[in-house]
């Protein structure tokens, strides 16, 4: 990770830390709720949003960072649920053991459901301009809800044990991981009040790289150690889960994810050209994916 993105992940993590206190007014929620939000994380979806809106000229300050960090609030609250016992019932995450695993299913989902509310206050409780909060709260609510990151986690429950051919197995990636990665790139060209043509481009790159996480997310699931990755691995195969290499091999995972990569970078030429900009940050994200 590059000193720049190091910054940008503290950055985050100050906010979280600082502002989630208070935010609770019951002690075992507010405790379950920081226990897995605080639990550390690539930060991936904030530091996009800011990395995206400073380099298209807005400065970081509070509103943006508040704006941004809503995006950790509503991720960590997806994997809570999706670690509960209805679900994957994962006893690890991020290298402790799992939400429901301390503080048990009930308590579980009402943290998770806790950070989901708090992160449409986050999102529009700021002094950002009144149509782009809107835009925001529009458009996230699209990306995590029953169009995109909720359509997607059904999907990939309700098709276990089932084999999706390749078209349905793109779609259920777009949804559950995909949607907010690419609402995280496109929010940081709504704050910073940007042209058409330039939203377009940066929904075609988090489009690209939603679909490239999940892939490598699959990839890694074969390839890495539960050490390494902080949770389990080795499961999506052995619970007959719908993963890129399970249908198209290691090799067609990799060409999968290599062909979303070079969209991706595709994307990022042709913001540059657009917009004048240096565009080296995005391509220090596109560096997390060695293949």
């Amino acid at each position: 990770m590059t000193r720049q993105l190091q910054e940008l992940v503290a950055v985050v993590d100050d906010y979280l830390a600082t502002h989630l206190a208070g935010a609770c007014d019951q002690p075992l929620l507010e405790k379950s709720m920081a226990y897995s939000l605080l639990a550390g994380g690539k930060r991936l979806r904030p530091t996009l949003t800011i990395a995206v809106a400073e380099l298209l000229g807005k400065p970081i300050d509070d509103d943006l960072v508040r704006a941004a960090c809503a995006l950790e609030l509503i991720h960590t609250y997806s994997l809570i649920h999706d670690d509960l016992p209805a679900m994957d019932n994962d006893d690890l995450r991020r290298g402790k053991p799992t939400n429901h695993r301390v503080y048990g299913p009930g308590v579980a989902t009402l943290a998770g459901d806790g950070l989901l509310t708090l992160a449409f206050e986050w999102v529009s409780d700021n002094q950002l301009k009144a149509p782009v909060r809107l835009r925001l709260v529009q458009e996230l609510a699209k990306a995590a809800g029953p169009a995109g990151m909720v359509a997607g986690q059904a999907t990939d429950v309700s098709a276990t044990g089932q084999e999706l051919t390749l078209a349905q197995l793109k779609k259920l990636h777009r949804q559950k991981t995909g949607a907010l990665l690419r609402y995280a790139v496109l929010a940081g060209g709504l704050i910073a009040e940007q042209e058409a043509a330039v939203l377009d481009c940066l929904t075609t790159f988090g489009e690209a790289y939603g679909l490239a996480f999940q892939i490598y997310d699959d990839i890694l699931d074969v390839t890495a150690t539960t050490a390494e990755m902080g949770k389990a691995t080795h499961k999506d195969q052995a619970e007959q889960k719908n993963t890129y290499p399970g249908l198209l091999g290691l090799a067609g995972a990799k060409g999968e994810l290599e062909a979303a990569l070079t969209t991706a970078r595709s994307a990022v030429a042709e913001l540059g050209r657009l917009t004048g900009k240096e565009t080296v940050i995005l391509d220090d994200f596109l560096a997390y994916y060695r293949i």
